[in-house]
């Protein structure tokens, strides 16, 4: 359940006061009512009542800087808001708010119970997740956020102050905490405060664009759960508006941070590739080290506070690397249709072991261009609608302008496409000279029959590649000059 300041999914806490009569009351009649024992499940904010395939959640009357449960009123109304704000993605899980007993006051958030083996947390540790499932949690993400409340331009949400004012605020706290690190502290804090420097503007274009949104606020693996092979997320950010309305961006950056948690940087880049492939806002790039940073150092604060130092000290250095990424480079397919292309592009961003590669899909960001889904058929023929000539040289013009902002702000790219003709090539290659950075072509090749075999079987693919295309391209492919041989990929391999 929810963990304050985007923590980490905690243990529960330690029972350390009595239980108010109520609760207990409560215990009795559920566990009367169904013949069996309730397990009681204590965090620092809640108590979780489990009995009969139900879940109630109970607000501890506390208040904390970031919470107010105070009053039997605030606790009431913070149930109803946690299952209003749940129902837009968990309506199966969030039944209804509940009365404990006719003389308290007290309310509760009654749940359908789920199997706890099926949060993502749990199944990536049991090395279980896929790529599959962080594909479907990517398309969840963007239904999710697309639909989502957007914060009114006057808000206070989304601002830059707003953003800046909590990522400080961890210094002052960590530097209480960890008075052993004052020199990482303090290099981490500049980086901070340079990077906000830099993507201010573009934090305040981005509200402009609809970008802040009422999102889950606290989307790590642990609130995140399998249920009939569907990824469901829960328990987000009831009690707090400022930590829940944010830039969509910040809110991929909890499964990604926590993916690289869980050392699985292949699943980290996999579900930003994914994301990123489905909703297009590549926009949003620049802005992704600053709130993965910010989410590392909350990490440090949060297992600092629980005096697990040397876990501290780990977030710190995951901090670091964050804020200091390899060189980038950039890489172009080539090949046939059926030739093996997205296959090899994929290998080279599952091996990516700093999560830092993104992959343009040219059959993608076409049908993006031309205002198409990337599932959506274009009814184009061949060398003709989006795939005449015009429309090609749009494509990769277009290709080069989101891989130049890329590159520009420290990302490696990979450009999946044809590239059959040599000025498409050049074009690429003279945006590496443009940054200065390596310049990489991986061909793939395959028998003409294996290609036309891979196209037959193609389904649910962006690509509109059918047999005559690839006829139409074995008589027009420009091949490799001996001038771009140098930059092939050492050690390429056909797809068989």
């Amino acid at each position: 359940m929810n963990n304050a300041g985007h923590s980490p999914p905690a243990a529960p806490a330690t029972q350390s006061t009595p239980l108010p009569a109520w609760l207990v009351h409560f215990c009795q009649r559920l566990g009367d009512d169904a013949g069996e024992p309730v397990e009681l499940i204590e965090t620092h904010i809640s108590w979780i009542l489990l009995v009969d395939g139900f879940a109630y959640k109970l607000k501890k009357p506390i208040r904390l800087p970031f919470l107010d449960y105070g009053s039997p009123a605030t606790r009431h109304f913070f149930c109803a808001e946690e299952l209003r704000l749940n129902r837009r993605f968990a309506p199966d899980l969030y039944l209804d708010v509940v009365p404990v007993d006719a003389e308290s006051n007290e309310f509760a958030v009654r749940m359908r119970r789920f199997a706890e083996a099926g949060r993502l947390d749990h199944v990536c540790e049991r090395g279980e997740l896929t790529t599959a499932q962080l594909s479907e949690l990517a398309r969840v993400i963007v239904a999710f956020h697309q639909n989502a409340a957007v914060a009114a331009a006057d808000s206070r949400f989304g601002t830059p102050e707003q953003v800046l004012a909590p990522a400080l605020e961890n210094f002052d706290e960590l530097h209480r905490l960890l008075p052993e690190e004052p020199r990482r502290l303090d290099k981490l804090r500049a980086w901070t405060s340079d990077e906000f420097a830099r993507r201010r503007e573009r934090m305040i274009a981005r509200k402009l664009a609809w970008r802040v949104r009422e999102c889950h606020g606290d989307l790590h693996l642990g609130n995140l759960v399998l249920i009939d092979d569907r990824v469901t997320p829960f328990d987000c950010i009831e009690f707090n508006e400022d930590l829940r309305w944010i830039d969509v961006i910040s809110e991929v950056s909890f499964p990604y941070v926590d993916l690289l948690d869980h050392q699985r940087p292949d699943l980290a880049g996999w579900l930003l590739n994914e994301w990123l492939a489905i909703s297009g806002d590549f926009d949003a790039v620049p802005l992704l080290r600053f709130y993965a940073v910010y989410r590392a150092l909350v990490r440090a604060k949060v297992t600092g506070i629980r005096g697990e130092v040397i876990e501290a000290g780990k977030y710190l250095t995951m901090a670091e690397r964050l804020m200091t990424p390899p060189s980038p480079t950039l890489t172009i397919t080539f090949g046939l249709s059926g030739s093996g292309k997205t296959w090899a592009s994929t290998a080279i961003l599952l091996a990516d072991k700093t999560a830092t590669t993104l992959r343009l899909r040219s059959d993608i960001e076409r049908k993006r261009l031309f205002g198409l889904r990337a599932d959506a058929a274009s009814q184009s023929g061949v060398n003709s609608g989006i795939y005449d000539d015009e429309a090609n040289s749009r494509t990769y013009e277009h290709l080069a302008k989101i891989a130049a902002e890329l590159l520009e702000n420290g990302w490696s790219v990979i450009i999946d496409a044809t590239f059959l003709e040599r000025k498409q090539r050049d074009l690429f290659h003279a945006l590496a000279d443009r940054y200065q950075v390596p310049f990489k072509i991986r061909a793939c090749s395959a028998s003409t029959a294996a290609m036309k075999q891979r196209i037959a079987q193609r389904h649910d693919d962006a690509s509109e590649a059918r047999l005559d295309v690839l006829v139409q391209q074995l008589s027009h492919v420009e091949p490799l000059g001996r001038d771009e041989l140098p930059f092939v990929l050492a050690g390429n391999r056909d797809r068989v």
